[in-house]
C-alpha cells in the first residue's frame, strides 16, 4: 500500500497518540493535532510525524489549523476527528458556544468543512471518536448551547451523540462525491480523561477502576481498523460502531431530519460573523465568572 496521508486531532496522549504511533509504524505519513505544543511536539518527534497545535476552544484556531492542513497536503486520504472531552460547569468559550458542544462537535465540524475540497478530492475517509454516552445524551436543536438547562454529564453524552448525527450526515451529503465516514466507542479507556473535570466520570479515572479499564491501544484498536480497511467492504459508511462491529445508539441517532437539522445549524453558527461584541462580553464574563469557581476545571484534550 502506497503511503497515505492521515490527520489525527487529539493525539497527543490516549487513544489519539497511540493510534498515531501504530499508522506511523505501518509506514503511514501521521499528522498529530493537539492543544499542548508540548505534548503533541513529543508524540510527533517520537514517531517522525508533522505536527500542528490547535485550540478547539477558539474557532479562529480550527479556520488556521484547516489552512495550516490544506498548505502542507494536497491529499489527506483520512482524517480522524479524536479530540475532545468532558468539561466542568457551564462555559463559554471566546465565540460565544457553550465549550462542550463546540470543542465535541461544533471544531470538528468545522474542521471536516474547511477541508471538504481536499478531503472529496482525496476520496477520504473521515472517523469520528464518539461515545455509549451518547446514550444519555439529548439534542435539543433550539438550544445547542444549552443555556437552557446544562449539567455536565449530559452536555458530554449530548455532544457525542451529535457526533453520530454528524457522521451519519457526512455520509448522506458527500458520499457520492467520494467520502466515507464513522462514528466509534473506544470503550472505558484508562487515559488522563475526564481527570479534571467535575464530572463523576473522573472518580472511574483516579480509583482502583482504572485498572480494569481499556489500555490506549485497545482502545485506539476500532480507530485503527476503520483507518485500515476499505469502506464498503469491510464497513459501512455513516454507521456507529464498538469493537469493530456495528453498535446501537441513541434513538435520536437515527433520526435523519435532526441529521439535517444539526448540519444546518452548526454550519450558520461556524460563521465568523457570528462572533459579535455583544457575544464576546458575555463569554467573557462567564469564563471570568467560570475561572474563578473551584469547580470550574474541564478534562479535553483527547480519548
Amino acid at each position: 500500500m502506497a503511503e497515505r496521508t492521515i490527520v489525527i486531532t487529539g493525539a497527543s496522549d490516549g487513544i489519539g497518540a497511540s493510534a498515531a504511533r501504530t499508522l506511523a509504524r505501518a509506514g503511514e505519513r501521521v499528522a498529530v493535532v493537539g492543544r499542548s505544543g508540548e505534548k503533541t511536539r513529543a508524540v510527533a518527534e517520537e514517531i517522525g510525524a508533522d505536527y500542528f497545535v490547535s485550540d478547539f476552544a477558539d474557532l479562529t484556531q480550527v479556520r488556521t489549523l484547516a489552512a495550516q492542513l490544506k498548505a502542507r497536503y494536497p491529499r489527506i486520504d483520512v482524517l480522524v476527528n479524536n479530540a475532545g472531552g468532558i468539561m466542568g460547569k457551564r462555559e463559554l468559550t471566546v465565540d460565544g458556544h457553550e465549550k462542550t458542544f463546540q470543542v465535541n462537535h461544533l471544531a470538528p465540524f468545522l474542521l471536516t468543512n474547511e477541508l471538504l475540497d481536499v478531503l472529496t478530492a482525496s476520496k477520504a475517509t473521515v472517523i469520528n471518536t464518539s461515545s455509549a454516552a451518547n446514550a444519555f445524551g439529548h439534542v435539543d436543536i433550539d438550544d445547542l448551547d444549552a443555556a437552557g438547562k446544562y449539567s455536565t454529564n449530559r452536555a458530554y453524552g449530548t455532544a457525542k451523540l451529535e457526533n453520530i448525527l454528524f457522521t451519519t450526515e457526512l455520509h448522506h451529503r458527500f458520499n457520492a462525491d467520494g467520502i466515507s465516514t464513522a462514528a466509534f466507542h473506544p470503550g472505558g479507556v484508562a487515559t488522563n480523561f475526564a481527570a479534571e473535570s467535575t464530572s463523576w466520570f473522573r472518580f472511574a479515572y483516579k480509583t482502583f477502576i482504572k485498572r480494569f479499564m481499556l489500555t490506549p491501544e485497545q482502545g485506539s484498536d476500532t480507530l485503527v481498523w476503520l483507518a485500515t480497511t476499505e469502506p464498503g467492504q469491510d464497513w459501512v459508511s455513516g454507521a456507529y460502531y464498538a469493537k469493530r462491529a456495528l453498535a446501537k445508539a441513541n434513538k435520536q441517532a437515527y433520526d435523519a431530519g435532526l441529521a439535517q437539522q444539526l448540519w444546518d445549524r452548526s454550519e450558520a453558527l461556524g460563521q465568523p460573523s457570528r462572533r459579535t461584541p455583544w457575544i464576546s462580553s458575555i463569554a467573557s464574563a462567564e469564563r471570568n465568572s467560570a475561572i474563578s469557581s473551584p469547580d470550574s476545571g474541564s478534562g479535553w484534550e483527547n480519548r
